[in-house]
């Protein structure tokens, strides 16, 4: 049974419709069967209640909730308090198993410990393990230490990476062939990540495609959140007319990759692309990227779908590229449901066989 709050209604249905294309998946001649409805409701002193339309006693339910932008312009909090009410009506219609599938998990941005603050994730974590969460299923956490907080025996957690997704859609759009890998990516084009955190996410790509790396050394004021002081660029490689993508976890505000641009053009570069997996676009994100493109320092901006982008977002950045994760998920629920490995999931992207096997079908 696949269950939606709010903010993840119109993602959900996507997934659904990917399932119906499996030719192995048993439910794939009817939707109704497997989508089940969740009803949010609002009392007046502001109080929340979450309502199951469907009987799931004894079913394998994926719940698909985020706290991130949406459609319906819920808030954070109040996509929080949903997630969590919805939780405990699906554990009290007495659901086998609760997967709760976040393609962004937003509270993985708090995730830093020290003696008198708290940390975002762990109390996200430990709110759905004690209300009845069995396996959590996100996309590309903010960091791997995150993972730290889980503890096995309570909940299982698969952090998917979704970095392939942004791979296969620059060699499907960008790249198409070997010749062009070999002779023109190889030889013009650099991955950068966009600090030392962001290493090793540039260097997955640029083993990849095969290119150079170009790390940034990110100075940033931790008495304020969302700030860059200075960027300095560490390479022994020339940039002079080179095509750099700039690759990251996620765009937030868009300081980081701002301030990284404007000194990337300031090295002669010939073009600046971004790769990023969350598109956030917290405010001022949306006008920074447009003010780049605008100047001709920035000229394609790929991300996946794991935070809503609306029409009015992609009219107003007409160099946005956004991926869609919904095959993905629709294929990780399949074989969970079926108890099939997800090993998968997490091999690296293979270029040269990729761009071989779309031969065949030329």
């Amino acid at each position: 049974m696949i269950l939606s709050t709010r903010s993840m209604d119109e993602y959900a249905e996507r997934v659904a419709y990917q399932l119906q294309t499996f030719p192995d998946f048993h439910y794939s001649a009817n939707t109704k069967n497997f989508v089940g409805r969740l009803s949010a409701t609002r009392f007046a002193d502001g109080e929340m209640e979450v309502e199951l339309g469907t009987s799931i006693r004894g079913k394998d339910v994926f719940l698909f909730s985020s706290a991130g932008r949406n459609d319906k312009h819920l808030t954070v909090e109040e996509n929080k308090i949903e997630l969590y009410h919805a939780v405990d009506a699906i554990r009290r219609a007495q659901a086998e198993k609760i997967t709760l599938f976040e393609p962004f998990c937003s509270s993985s941005r708090s995730d830093r410990t020290t003696r008198r603050n708290s940390v975002g994730f762990w109390v996200h974590y430990k709110t759905l393990v004690s209300l009845g969460v069995d396996h959590i299923i996100t996309y590309q956490l903010h960091s791997d230490k995150s993972k730290t907080i889980v503890d096995p025996r309570e909940c299982a957690m698969d952090d998917v990476p979704a970095h392939p997704l942004i791979m296969e859609f620059i060699t499907d759009n960008f790249i198409k062939s070997r010749q062009f890998l070999s002779e023109h990516v190889q030889k013009n084009w650099l991955f950068c990540s966009v600090d030392a955190g962001g290493e090793g996410m540039a260097k997955k790509f640029a083993r990849t495609f095969g290119t150079k790396l170009v790390i940034a050394h990110k100075q940033r004021d931790y008495t304020r959140a969302n700030t860059v002081d200075s960027i300095h660029i560490l390479s022994d490689t020339t940039l002079d007319g080179r095509e750099v993508w700039i690759v990251d976890d996620m765009i937030d505000t868009a300081g980081s990759v701002f301030t990284l641009v404007k000194e990337l053009k300031m090295r002669n570069v010939a073009k600046v692309n971004i790769a990023a997996v969350h598109p956030v676009f917290s405010a001022p994100a949306v006008s920074r990227l447009q003010l780049l493109h605008e100047e001709g320092m920035l000229d394609k901006l790929v991300v996946a779908d794991s935070v809503s982008c609306s029409d009015e977002m992609r009219r107003s950045m007409p160099f946005l590229h956004v991926v869609s994760s919904a095959k993905l998920s629709a294929e990780l629920v399949m074989r969970m449901h079926e108890e099939q490995s997800l090993s998968p999931f997490f091999d690296d992207f293979d270029v040269i066989r990729y761009l071989s096997s779309l031969k065949l079908f030329l």
